[in-house]
Order: C-alpha cells, then structure tokens, then sequence
C-alpha cells in the first residue's frame, strides 16, 4: 500500500474558494426569504383577519409575491378590472422599498466581514471581494425572480420586461452600498472635468450640503401634507371609514397610506419647489393654481389635495420650503467656508465657497429627480395612467433654488463673517494704523501672553533668628498714673462746707470705697472707682487734718504685706519687657517646615522672693477704730505743733 501522506486540514478560519463564494451565495438567498417571508405573513394575517376573503391561501401567497417584485420598482399588472382590460400598477411605496434595499444591503456588507484567508497548501487563489459581492446578489436575484414567475399566476402579476430591467438595476445598487459601508464609506476622486476647488474636503462639504437640503425638502414637504390632512380633517376621516367597513380591511388601508406617506412628502416638497404633481393625464396641482380635471381616485391622502381653481396666499406659503433647502446649503458651505473667528487667510476664497455651494446644490437636485422618479407612477389605464412629479422638472427646479439661494447665501455669509472677524480683531486693543493687507489674525492670537514675573521669596534658614510676627511699630508710651481723685474732709478749704454749699454725707472712717454725694457735678473728680466686694482696693486719695498743710502721698500698703513692684505693662506689637528679679528666658525660634527641628530652650523658674518683714508702727499715730476686713486703713498727717 502506498502511503498517500498526511491529510489536508484547513487552518482555523481559512476557507476554500468555493466555500466562500457558496457562503456568499447563501447569504443573498437567505436575505431575499427573509423579505418574502415577512410580507408573506402580514399577507396571510390579513386574509385570516378578513370576513370576506376572495380566494384562499395561495392567492394570498400570489399576492405576497407580486408586493414582492413591487418593492423592487417592478410594474404590476392588474388583469381582473371592470372593464375587463388589464390595468398597470406602478405606484411604488417608497417605504416598501426601504425593505430589500435593506437586506442587500447587510448581506453584501457582512459578506465581506468574512476571513478569507487563503490557506497555502490547498489554494492559492482566493475570490475577490467583488466576486463574493456578485455571489450575494446571485443568490438574492434568484430567489426574487422566483418570487416573479409566481405571482404571474396571481392578481398582481409582475411585468416581464419591468422585472428584468428593475431587480438586477436594485440589487447592484444596495450590494454596491454594502461594500463601500464595509470599507467605511471612503470619497473616490471626482472626475477630472469638476474644477478642483471642490476637491478634497470641498467635495465633502459640497455632498453632505446637497444631502442636508434634500432632507430639508423631505421634511417641508412633510409637513406641507400634515397641514393639508388637518386642514381637510372631515373629508379625510369620511375617505377613510368609506373604503371598508370592517376593522381588518380599514387596518389594510391604515398600512396602505403609512406605506405611501414618503411618496406624499416627496409630492408636497415637488409642490412648494413650483412643479407641483400630475393628478392624472388631465390636471396638475401647483401652488399658483390647480388646473384641469383631476382623476382622484377615493383615497385619505388624495382627499387632503387643493380644490380647482387659482392659488391663494397660504398655497403661496408653500415656497418657504425650497428657501429653506437654500438656506441649509449655504449655512453648511459657510460653517466650513470662514469658521469662526474667520480669518482671510484660512478662509476659502470667494470662488471655492460658490462652488462648493452649487456642487451642493447639484446633488440636491440630482437626488430629488431621482426620488421624484420613484414616487410616482400610473395606478390605472386611461385618465389613471399618470400620478405624481415629473422627475426632471422637479430636480431642475431643486436645483435653481438651492444653487440660487445657496450660493448668494454662503458668499454673502462668508463676507459677513470675515468682517466679523476683522471687528473683533479691531475690539482686541490694535493699534488704528495696522495696514489691511497685512492684517493677520492668527499673528495676533498665537502671540506669547503676557505672564507676571516670579519674584524669587528668600528661604529662612533654620539658624538663623526669626523675627516676631505681629505688628512691629514701635510701643506706644504708657503714661504715669496720674493723682488720684482726692476728697477733702470738711471744713479743709478745698471743701465743700468752705464754699457754702450743703454739707453732704460723710466717709466712715476706715473706709476706702468711693463715696459719692448726691447732686455732686459729674467730672474727672466728682466720683471714684467702686471697688468691688471682697478684693482689697488700692487706696487713691489721702485724708487731709482740716487746718494742716497737704503732706505728699504715701502709698498705702497692707499691714504685714511687703510691697512688690507692679510689672510693667505691655504694649501689643511691642518686645516684651522683663519683671524684675525674674530670669530672662530665651526665646525660641520658630520651625521652618521642611527643616530639622529645634530644640525647644530650657524654661527657667522665677527665684524664690525673700520673707517680708513687718514694717515699724507709725511714731505718733493716735489710736483708732480698727480697720474693716481686707480694707487697709488711710495713713493720717500728724498733728502740727
């Protein structure tokens, strides 16, 4: 037996070519059931729902196919009518297109999420992303066309020539949408005959510009219809309970008209552009006038058009929506044209910000003629066979107004900005005399600002002494007690009974507290201190013998008690003074954080005073009362031979 070596075991992740492009394939087939499905069931639900059902299962199943291709842009044919020839259907709603494209869409955009890493010792060719792309809309294509040939049966029968023409063009489309999602959406360069002011991020501003105002128009006209349905409420109610009477039919066209409202807001921004829409072969609805003869088929969102006749100032108010998408392009070109603060120098020129305005504008225009396209179409043979925009009217008159107002409104915008900019720089204290051609904002706002110098603080060493914090002016001088408030006994010639005034009450003897006679002048004289009770006082005044001369104060002193000098006082702010007999003690710096610490200095004790001695008895003091407890008596003069 020969040995036929060792079995081919892929890497983790490597697929073959075959398997990706199978993988693909499945993907668009799974992606176009799934869209089938879901308008399968609702299809079925309502023919459940239905009192009145006019076939069974497999009609609604026909029916399901035939919205199917519809979705797609597909013309239906609708052969059983009244007079017996087939009518067309081709009407799309555009929130039933929203479906396919979507599913494509993911299908193409997760295909290439993928891992095709080739495996070198099976193959080394491996797909392209383009051709698992085309494996994805094969796969789609060949479930959709299925879905075709079925409803040919049934009473929406999809039309050949229509079908071959619509799903390849819609497939391509939204599988193209997937791959440049999948590779985030990049900006190819544009053709060499766009002028190449608008390259780059031009063309960018240019792009999201023409997008924001065919939104603008979306929503104008949106709200134009939302106005008309309110306006029209009575008729629109009876529109819509006329069409069926019972709850499951009324539901079907509930999501009939829900299914149609992106076609009615497409209608009223055609009808505020100027063109307006076709109401059948025979008439038109502009806001200037509503002429012919309208084929309106009974239906809640026709109910809602103008009646015949000329326009009137609300119609004419309709023109505000086009503004609008005007204003929208120019403030978009301008926010990138001259930012704020503008500056001449990174400002675009004149002729870039026109034409990046109008490039805007010729999108805004290009995708309004194309949706014009999508949202109309003939519901019928006959006086049925036109409804809608025409598509190039509508995209014409698009762009005349964004390109008119956006590219009036973005130069003006940017001129206005740049003198705003040169005002500001003018308010930021510039001298009158700069020259204009040499006026640069930039120079002046990336100047070096003006910073305060750093005064360097010195550092206190740690031996060296620190000053006393506080107020450091010098003591204020502490003036000398002056004489105390003296009384003279009565009948000294200072006394009150010498100047023939009254006599008042007298001092008990032995007493020191002040004592004041009533009706007494008030003065610096006129009364003492009062003392407290219990503390000793300090004796102020001496009492004088009547008919003796003043002798000098003594100061009086406890019997038995030393005298001790009384310690100096202290002016806040000051140095401090030092009691007599009493060490000095040092005092210690203070601490700098971040150095060593200090030791604190030694306190020393105040010495120990010596015993007092008793002083001697006065010589010739008379004997008298005793004195009152804590109150020293007052010395007297003695008696003048």
């Amino acid at each position: 037996m020969t040995d036929p070596g060792p079995a081919f075991v892929p890497l983790q992740g490597a697929r073959p070519p075959a398997a990706t492009l199978a993988a693909s394939f499945a993907r668009g087939a799974v992606a176009a059931c799934l869209g089938l499905g879901a308008l399968a069931v609702l299809v079925l639900v309502m023919w459940i729902s239905s009192p009145y059902p006019d076939s069974g299962p497999e009609g609604a199943l026909h029916v399901a196919a035939g919205l199917w291709v519809l979705a797609h842009g597909t013309e239906l044919v609708r052969p059983g009518t009244l007079s017996g020839a087939p009518a067309p259907v081709g009407l799309v709603p555009l929130l039933l297109v929203t479906l396919p494209v979507c599913l494509v869409h993911r299908a193409a955009r997760d295909a290439l999420d993928l891992d095709l890493e080739p495996d070198p010792d099976f193959d080394t060719s491996m797909p392209s992303e383009w051709a698992a792309v085309s494996a994805v809309a094969c796969g789609y294509l060949l479930v959709t066309a299925a879905a075709a040939v079925y409803s040919a049966d049934g009473p929406l029968a999809a039309r050949p020539l229509s079908a071959v023409l619509h799903l390849p063009l819609v497939t391509a489309l939204s599988a193209a949408a997937g791959v440049w999602t999948a590779h985030g959406r990049p900006l190819a360069p544009l053709p060499g005959w766009v002028p190449r002011g608008v390259q780059g991020l031009r063309a960018a501003v240019g792009l999201r510009a023409g997008g924001a105002a065919v939104v603008a128009l979306l929503g104008g006209g949106a709200l134009l219809v939302a106005g008309a349905l309110v306006w029209q409420a009575g008729a629109v109610q009876q529109s819509f309970l006329s069409l069926s009477v019972d709850w499951p039919g009324r539901f079907a066209v509930l999501l009939l008209a829900l299914a149609l409202v992106p076609n009615a807001a497409v209608w009223g921004a055609a009808y505020g552009l100027g063109p307006g829409f076709a109401l059948g072969t025979s008439a038109t609805a502009t806001p200037l006038a509503v002429a012919g003869t309208p084929a309106v088929p009974d239906f809640p969102l026709l109910v809602a058009v103008p009646a015949v006749g000329p326009g009137t100032p609300l119609t004419w108010a309709a023109a505000l929506v086009p503004v609008a998408a005007g204003v929208t392009v120019a403030r978009l070109t301008v926010r990138a044209a001259a930012p704020r603060p503008a500056c001449p120098e990174d400002a675009w020129t004149c002729r870039e910000t026109a034409l990046t305005a109008l490039l805007g504008a010729g999108v805004c225009g290009a995708l309004t003629a194309v949706l014009a396209s999508m949202s109309g179409g003939a519901l019928g043979a006959g006086a049925l066979a036109s409804f809608g925009p025409v598509w190039w009217l509508t995209g014409a008159a698009a762009f005349v107004w964004t390109a008119t107002i956006g590219v009036v409104g973005a130069v003006a915008a940017r001129a206005w900005r740049l003198r705003g900019g040169r005002a500001a720089l003018v308010a930021g204290d510039v001298s009158d005399d700069v020259d204009d051609d040499l006026f640069d904002l930039y120079d002046w706002l990336d100047a070096p600002p003006i910073r305060p110098t750093a005064v360097p603080v010195p550092t206190p060493s740690v031996d060296a002494p620190v000053e006393p914090a506080g107020d450091t002016t010098p003591p204020l001088p502490v003036p000398p007690p002056g004489p105390a408030d003296a009384r003279d006994l009565p009948g000294s010639p200072g006394s009150a009974e010498a100047q023939g005034a009254p006599p008042g009450p007298r001092r008990p003897q032995g007493l020191a507290e002040s004592w004041d006679e009533p009706g007494a002048a008030a003065g610096p004289s006129a009364s003492a201190p009062r003392q407290s009770p219990g503390l000793a006082a300090v004796p102020d005044a001496s009492w004088q013998v009547p008919g003796t001369a003043s002798a000098p104060e003594a100061p009086r002193q406890a019997p038995g008690v030393a005298a001790v000098p009384e310690a100096p006082r202290q002016v806040p702010g000051s140095a401090p003074r030092q009691v007599p007999g009493v060490g000095a003690a040092p005092e210690a710096p203070r601490h700098v954080p971040g150095s060593p610490p200090v030791p604190e200095a030694p306190r020393l004790s105040p010495a120990p005073l010596p015993p007092l001695a008793p002083p001697p008895p006065p010589p010739d003091r008379p004997p008298g009362p005793p004195a009152a407890a804590g109150i020293p008596e007052p010395p007297r003069n003695p008696p003048t031979p």
